[in-house]
């Protein structure tokens, strides 16, 4: 066929419609108005060679203008090695339906299973679902499965040093299932562990959502957290990007019941925004009422290691009213590209990325104290790859003085005013740093 999406041939649609007792595909519309039906044909322009259509799609993307990326919040601009696209865009990859089929699906199945186990130990938990949409989602998809745990609770504490995109989005689901939010305080831009301890008096919520590093870059401590909710039931929810945890403490370690984030970090492109990887790890016990797929490892008749969807009903994916939660398919080559990503770095590789970024942002972060026109915005906190500063400068002025010099100058964080928050990954150089400092 010359057509290769498109197999069926004439004679093909012409016997199924037969076979459905209609005489021509216009029947299939039948039964909508005339009034609803575009009675004129398509506005499109005239055909384009293939030439045409390149040097078409060339002059559309020459539009976007590329920048020196030191913005971050909660999207980072890390290196993706070429293997990874070579991998994610074979032919038998391209696909984003549930592998249902065990028996056809075994290449899937392998990879969803070597991601699982990837992220498990990268975030120091039992278990792991394969995949989400993003961080975002997955951590709220972490708060609807504290509450489905509980018994008889329906409130969640979430910090509010959490990124305010992904607290937008729990705010949503929260809003549709009944689900209470009360936020905690902060304290020199960290979670109160005060204010957290007082809420949790009430013993009436189900869990606690907190990020490491947090919105504003900082790395918390965590000490005691993990008990304090315990001992009033409730689960402790720990939001990060993947990518971090191969140096920080894990969520395992800090002894969180879940840990849930974006994995866009782990190779995947910054893509204009999208799409990002959802990923979701828990406790063993926890597992039953864990969203999304599971693949497990067995053995056929023949004893050969094989590899099926697992530990789920099927109504999870089909039946939404009987479904722990509604995702199904989803993000089958996002999860292929981390895992391709985790496998070529391995965990020196991670932890190498992790310590160029590091050192980056502290550079960067001393130079622009040194012009005395920034201070930090928070008082002794140790912060990973991204930090806030305050500035008397005009932001508006400067952001476009470094976007007309061809770099994304950080963001302006939200709940502080007159200032700036940089992230440096292992793509910045020190020229490009010093660039930036010298237009201040």
């Amino acid at each position: 066929m010359a057509y290769k999406y498109f197999p069926q041939t004439n004679d093909d649609i012409s016997e199924m419609l037969n076979a459905i007792g209609l005489s021509g595909l216009e029947d299939l519309y039948g039964e909508v108005p005339e009034e609803l039906k575009l009675n004129r044909d398509y506005d499109l322009p005239s055909a384009m060679s293939e030439v045409e259509v390149r040097n078409h799609f060339n002059s559309l993307g020459n539009k976007n203008k590329q920048l020196v990326c030191f913005a971050g919040a909660g999207i980072y601009d890390h290196y993706t090695p070429s293997v990874v696209k070579y991998i994610t865009q074979r032919s038998e990859f391209l696909t984003s339906y549930t592998p249902y089929q065990a028996e056809i699906s075994q290449g899937t199945l392998q990879y969803i299973f070597e991601y699982q186990t990837l992220m498990a130990g990268l975030t120091g938990m039992d278990v792991s679902n394969a995949s989400m949409y993003d961080g975002a989602t997955a951590t709220a998809e972490a708060m609807m499965m504290a509450v489905a745990s509980s018994k008889k609770r329906n409130k969640v504490l979430v910090s509010s040093a959490l990124n305010p995109r992904v607290t937008e989005v729990v705010k949503t689901y929260a809003k549709y299932h009944g689900i209470d939010l009360e936020f905690i305080a902060t304290s020199n831009g960290q979670t109160d562990k005060d204010d957290l301890r007082a809420k949790l008096e009430a013993d009436d919520c189900a869990g606690v959502i907190v990020g490491q590093p947090n919105y504003y870059g900082i790395v918390e401590d965590f000490t005691g957290v993990a008990d304090m909710c315990h001992e009033h039931k409730s689960l402790f929810i720990i939001n990060s990007p993947a990518i971090a945890l191969a140096s920080l403490k894990t969520p395992g370690e800090w002894g969180a019941d879940i840990a849930v984030g974006d994995a866009q970090s782990l190779g995947i492109p910054m893509s204009f925004g999208g799409a990002g990887l959802g990923y979701f790890t828990t406790r063993e016990n926890l597992l039953r009422k864990m969203p999304g797929r599971v693949v497990g490892q067995t053995v056929d008749k023949k004893g050969q290691r094989v590899f099926v969807l697992t530990m789920q009903a099927r109504e999870q994916h089909i039946r939404r009213q009987k479904a722990t939660s509604n995702i199904c398919s989803n993000q089958g080559i996002m999860t292929l590209a981390a895992t391709v990503y985790m496998s070529l770095l391995g965990p020196q590789g991670l932890k190498q990325v992790n310590e160029m970024s590091y050192a980056g942002a502290h550079y960067l972060f001393d130079k622009l104290i040194e012009t005395n026109k920034f201070k930090p915005a928070f008082d002794n906190v140790v912060f990973f790859n991204e930090f806030v500063v305050k500035t008397d400068l005009d932001i508006d002025k400067l952001q476009q003085r470094f976007i007309d010099n061809g770099i994304l100058g950080g963001v302006r964080p939200r709940g502080i005013d007159n200032a700036l928050m940089f992230a440096v990954t292992e793509q910045r150089t020190k020229e490009e740093m010093d660039k930036l400092v010298s237009l201040i």
